[in-house]
């Protein structure tokens, strides 16, 4: 496996060194380099530390794995490929994201999966084990995110505005949601098992990952959201 020491390299330095690179690679040393591996096809690549803002950005095929947190727009306009961070995460990851998968085993900051879409088989897909900040699922127009929030201590799964113009796509929050005010234009149910077929894929490769137990996991109420309105926008600009 190639190794590339990121300690004194900027992030262009670093990323034209990994580019130089064939195969897996491990890079060790990681403080806050932006871009790592955007665009990058077919490959894994190992962090250790922190990578900053827009890791995997339009990624096309790699498969990331962060020992460690991770900066803002983590899988920005991904298209394929996986992202995989073992604690925490920034604002805005999964950006407008059209396929791949991202999976975080803590928290996620504001905004993440805002503008999710999706195209025939392309689905992209955002889990997130910890709690998820402000306007979740912000102007979601595909794909399906899912909040665990495993570890919580009693916050809430998810914080002020999720599902602001959300117009497609599916929401799971493992949680009855009963303190959360979602907004008009979306319907939220609690989960039957038919709707827990449709993530349980997810799950299970979140607990491989994680070495979580899945029957634990999957043992507490699930609440789904799904777009109620064909118009999601309308009650923003017309008086009723």
């Amino acid at each position: 496996m190639n190794c590339i020491d990121a300690k004194n390299l900027d992030f262009a330095e670093l990323n034209k060194a990994l580019r130089n690179t064939e195969g897996d690679c491990q890079i060790t040393g990681c403080l806050g380099q932006r871009f790592i591996a955007a665009g990058m096809g077919k490959r894994n690549i190992f962090i250790e530390g922190t990578p900053g803002n827009a890791l995997g950005a339009y990624l096309n095929g790699a498969e990331l794995r962060v020992k460690g947190n991770a900066q803002d727009a983590v899988g920005d306009t991904m298209n394929d490929g996986c992202i995989i961070v073992d604690g925490n995460i920034g604002d805005a990851a999964g950006y407008a994201m059209r396929g791949g998968r991202i999976y975080v085993k803590g928290n996620a900051g504001y905004r993440a999966g805002i503008h999710m879409k999706e195209y025939r088989e392309k689905i992209p897909v955002l889990v997130i084990g910890g709690t998820a900040g402000s306007f979740l699922g912000e102007y979601q127009a595909g794909g399906i995110i899912v909040v665990l929030g495993l570890n919580s201590h009693d916050k809430p799964i998810v914080s002020n505005f999720p599902c602001t113009g959300m117009h497609g796509g599916k929401m799971y929050l493992r949680s009855d949601c009963r303190d959360i005010r979602f907004p008009s234009q979306v319907h939220a149910r609690h989960a039957e098992p038919e709707d827990i077929k449709h993530i349980s894929e997810y799950i299970s490769e979140y607990c491989l990952l994680f070495g979580y137990d899945k029957n634990k996991i999957l043992d507490f109420p699930f609440t789904v959201v799904s777009p109620d309105s064909r118009n999601p926008y309308k009650q923003m600009y017309v008086a009723n």
